[in-house]
């Protein structure tokens, strides 16, 4: 009885001190969103709201984890998966292409749009979870749902993040502020989604459906000021004298977009062939199920983290010149790419996954930049939207290279396959960099405020 007694006492004592530090944590967190004007012009609240993006995003996740996708990923069963894949990417790749052109058409409701996104996965959420499990083919078409959404939020994010600047601080790192709300919303999420997964997959999935619910009513609460248009144009706008540019965007936008792509489809395809590769076919000694499923958790872990070291770089570093770093970031992505061929091994893969995370956020800090000094402010929410497009686009197109090389039979030549088409494409990127003028000079972009 007195250790029942001791425990119940230990119990609410160790509620009290987590519910501080949560409270002082929350704190912290705001003070730092309002920092440097963002409070005064609203940046705070696309900040908080992008944690809550991100919270979301990673239980949905976690309450996929159990599902046919994941599970015909281990077993080896590939049938339901690229039925899963193809309901998930294929009608995403045609409807990538009319986001951004769609938000410039109606960019005056951008809190409706970005409210919708955050409604709409809420809605399927709670569909998912009474399909967990179930085999109904409703589980697919509302997965399909969710991910078509969490990627229409992405761009009507970046096109709504211009509009919110304060004058203290840059556009990067703006863009870097709202990056790193969305990682530590996915770590305070994460184990919370774990613990309702824990009691049943379909528990995740109405926790993501509170966290959606939330984050729809603080979408519409954003200031007015995202839906403002006075002075905005579309990048695909006709020149002064009558003319279209070429490609809707600037010389040296284009070829950092282009760049850009590299990267983003290195991401894609890493996630997809590691996660097939490393559940069917482990390394020595990684040949249980847990151990394997830890090995997939390590090399996309390592990707992860890359992500966040290019948060902190990029926050911490004083310029950043943009058009060396998007070159930097193929060529090193190429050599992590070769290493991980030819010394096919834990280290390497490791190395590969921090790799590919690292320069994917850089060589968008850089992109970021490049429109930041290159596009005229009026059109900055169009330029971001289309690039953000585009980018998500390249990320589907390299996890479908990754699902396909990932087959037993040609699993052995997917990461040279990959070193040489990312070669290829930088060499293509590099013969269509724009020419450099004496007087029209790379400057370094402060990347840090």
């Amino acid at each position: 009885m007195r250790a029942a007694k001791a425990t119940a006492r230990g119990m609410k004592g160790f509620a009290r001190v987590t519910g501080r530090a949560s409270k002082a944590t929350v704190r912290t967190a705001r003070k730092a969103a309002g920092a440097q004007g963002a409070d005064r012009s609203g940046l705070n609240r696309l900040i908080e709201l992008h944690a809550a993006n991100a919270a979301g995003d990673s239980a949905f996740a976690i309450a996929l984890a159990g599902t046919v996708f994941f599970a015909g990923a281990t077993s080896g069963e590939r049938g339901p998966v690229l039925l899963f894949l193809g309901l998930t990417m294929v009608p995403f790749a045609i409807v990538a292409p009319l986001i951004g052109p769609f938000l410039d058409r109606f960019s005056h409701g951008r809190r409706w749009a970005i409210g919708a996104t955050f409604a709409l996965r809420a809605f399927l959420c709670w569909v998912l979870a009474g399909t967990l499990g179930s085999g109904s083919p409703w589980f697919y078409v509302a997965a399909l749902g969710v991910l078509v959404s969490s990627k229409a939020y992405g761009v009507a994010k970046a096109a709504a993040v211009p509009r919110l600047v304060p004058p203290e601080i840059t556009l990067v790192k703006a863009n870097g502020r709202v990056a790193l709300a969305g990682v530590v919303g996915a770590c305070v999420s994460g184990p919370l989604a774990g613990l309702a997964f824990w009691i049943g997959p379909e528990w995740a999935c109405r926790y993501a459906f509170l966290v959606f619910t939330l984050g729809t009513i603080a979408a519409i609460l954003l200031p007015k000021q995202i839906d403002a248009t006075s002075g905005e144009e579309s990048v695909d706008a006709p020149r002064t004298d009558g003319t279209r540019r070429s490609s809707g965007l600037p010389p040296k936008v284009a070829f950092a977009l282009r760049a850009n792509c590299g990267p983003r489809l290195l991401s894609g395809f890493l996630t997809m062939f590691m996660t097939f590769l490393l559940a069917t076919e482990p390394l020595d000694g990684w040949e249980t199920k847990t151990k394997s499923t830890l090995l997939v958790g390590l090399v996309i872990g390592a990707a992860g983290l890359g992500n966040t070291l290019g948060i902190v770089v990029a926050s911490l570093a004083r310029k950043i010149n943009p058009a060396v770093m998007v070159v930097v970031a193929l060529i090193a992505d190429i050599a992590a790419l070769v290493l991980a061929t030819v010394f096919y091994s834990l280290l390497p893969l490791l190395v590969l996954g921090l790799t590919v995370g690292l320069m994917q956020y850089l060589a968008k800090v850089s992109l970021d930049s490049t429109i930041q000094a290159g596009v005229p402010v009026r059109a900055h929410a169009s330029a971001f939207a289309k690039g953000d497009t585009t980018l998500q686009l390249a990320w589907v197109i390299g996890g479908f290279l990754g699902v396909i090389l990932s087959y037993p039979a040609i699993n052995g030549v997917g990461l040279g396959f990959a070193a040489v088409l990312l070669t290829a494409w930088a060499v293509f990127v590099l013969r269509t960099a724009p020419a450099r003028r004496k007087k029209d000079t790379d400057q370094p972009v402060t990347a840090g405020g």
